[in-house]
């Protein structure tokens, strides 16, 4: 973490425009802190991301849930293992309730909707670097209403994202470091809970519950 009193944030958002209207806000005196935050770094990809909170340690992350390679919610444990005293504050439109309620049990300390005014991160983000948390209205909403197969572990998340890639029942386990009967358990239980029976069907659910993007 930084030792400088100005805080600092790494933005993460497949868009460009999304990241370059985040950081001319985030960055601007006054509006969050008195200083503004510091931008560190922007990542485009869930790789990206991980590089960038490894190397600089931010003291928040503003990460968006569907992003190319890895999402955000396969890479929250990492982050966590990685700088563990970084806020991370979700800002999607995402607005499936589960896959949100996953992301609330995995400890995000803020979730954002990204239809919502710009005026409502102005006023939070300062309540989460000093330690509180905060769920948007409509993030709140979806996930009262939640209903289906969409609350994924960790693990399945990632295995997900590797059937999505194409990924062979050994493949993935070779990259998990399991055996093929546990790669193929995984495999069954997210079809068991999606309620599908191909690998074809699996990914479409996913694309409709906002679990991925459609074309990953």
């Amino acid at each position: 973490m930084t030792d400088s009193v100005r805080k600092t944030v790494v933005l993460a958002d497949d868009h460009q425009i999304v990241r370059d209207g985040l950081a001319l806000a985030l960055a601007k005196p006054g509006l969050v802190t008195p200083e503004g935050l510091e931008i560190l770094a922007e990542a485009g990809d869930g790789f990206e991301t991980l590089a960038a909170v490894k190397k600089h340690r931010p003291d928040l992350l503003v990460l968006d849930i569907t992003m190319p390679l890895a999402s955000g919610g396969e890479i929250l444990n990492d982050i966590r293992r990685w700088s563990p005293e970084t806020k991370i504050v979700i800002y999607s439109s995402v607005t499936q309730g589960g896959v949100l309620a996953s992301l609330k049990e995995q400890g995000v300390e803020g979730m954002f909707y990204k239809g919502a005014p710009m005026a409502i991160l102005y006023e939070k983000l300062p309540v989460i670097l000093r330690g509180q948390t905060f769920i948007a209205p409509e993030c709140q909403a979806a996930m009262d209403g939640a209903s289906g197969p969409t609350r994924l572990t960790p693990r399945e998340h990632q295995t997900l994202a590797m059937i999505v890639s194409g990924r062979t029942t050994k493949e993935i386990a070779e990259l998990q470091g399991i055996s093929p009967r546990t790669a193929e358990k995984h495999r069954a239980s997210l079809m068991g809970k999606f309620g599908v029976k191909s690998a074809a069907a699996l990914m479409a659910a996913a694309v409709k519950e906002g679990l991925i993007k459609e074309g990953d």
